[in-house]
């Protein structure tokens, strides 16, 4: 009789220890779990929606204080009505400056459209448009547009400095895009619909001669600042923007 209870003991001290590892166990994987949700959120938590498709909250006219006419919620994009022109029309997230960073918008154009993202933009009576002194992500319909482009007006380009390798990245007009800039003071990453198109070191020997022999050899403060405003630019043509969300570097 006690040999009987001797090993009904033992069982059930057996049962209680492998109960008690496999919660051991499952509170670890738990721990482990939450931690990688946690790592997760946290960098997805990086990033800040400055359009969301909810409001135009943020957004003006460049050296003004309020949204333009010629800019207006439909749905949920941003759309520019193709007002504006060579001067006028652009449009600047105000709320923040930005110097390193990771940017993604997405985004589509009309048929023989053209557009650009601008970024380190500069305000003042002295600039008369945000390519006075702001760099270009040139955004343009490549295979409708009405005359001839040379490579460095061309989709994907930093636009009159850097001509971008856009092949196999091209979309007809109307159709989605997906633009990536990535900046560091380091290295300038140019993306489109998850191709690379232009990767340049910028305020470079090879970047300052390009700029001093270029388009921007008379624009004295062109690519100067190393933080500012993220710009849209409305050069006459329906465009739609959506999901436009940053983050620093």
């Amino acid at each position: 009789m006690k040999r009987i209870i001797y090993i009904a003991l033992i069982m059930a001290y057996a049962s209680i220890s492998c109960k008690s590892k496999e919660k051991e166990n499952t509170d670890s994987s738990t721990v482990e779990e939450v931690k990688e949700v946690a790592i997760h959120e946290r960098k997805e938590g990086d990033w800040q929606y400055i359009f969301d498709g909810t409001s135009t909250d943020g957004w003006r006219g460049y050296n003004a204080e309020t949204l333009p006419e010629g800019w207006v919620l439909e749905g949920d994009m941003l759309k520019s009505l193709g007002k504006g022109g060579d001067i006028g029309g652009d449009i600047i997230y105000g709320k923040e400056k930005y110097g390193e960073f990771e940017l993604s918008v997405e985004w589509k154009i009309s048929e023989g459209g053209n557009s650009g993202l601008f970024y380190h933009v500069l305000e003042g009576e002295q600039y008369k448009a945000p390519y006075f002194n702001a760099p270009e992500y040139q955004m343009i319909d490549q295979i409708g547009f009405p005359e001839k482009l040379e490579s460095w007006q061309s989709l994907g380009a930093d636009y009159g400095m850097y001509n971008p390798d856009y092949e196999g990245a091209v979309k007809k007009a109307g159709e989605w895009n997906t633009t990536r800039i990535v900046f560091t003071n380091e290295k300038v990453e140019y993306w489109l619909n998850g191709k690379q198109t232009v990767s340049f070191v910028p305020w470079s020997d090879d970047w300052q001669k390009r700029k001093e022999s270029g388009k921007w050899k008379d624009y004295p403060d062109y690519g100067k600042a190393k933080t500012g405003y993220i710009g849209l630019q409305d050069h006459g043509s329906f465009i739609w923007f959506k999901n436009i969300k940053i983050r620093k570097l």
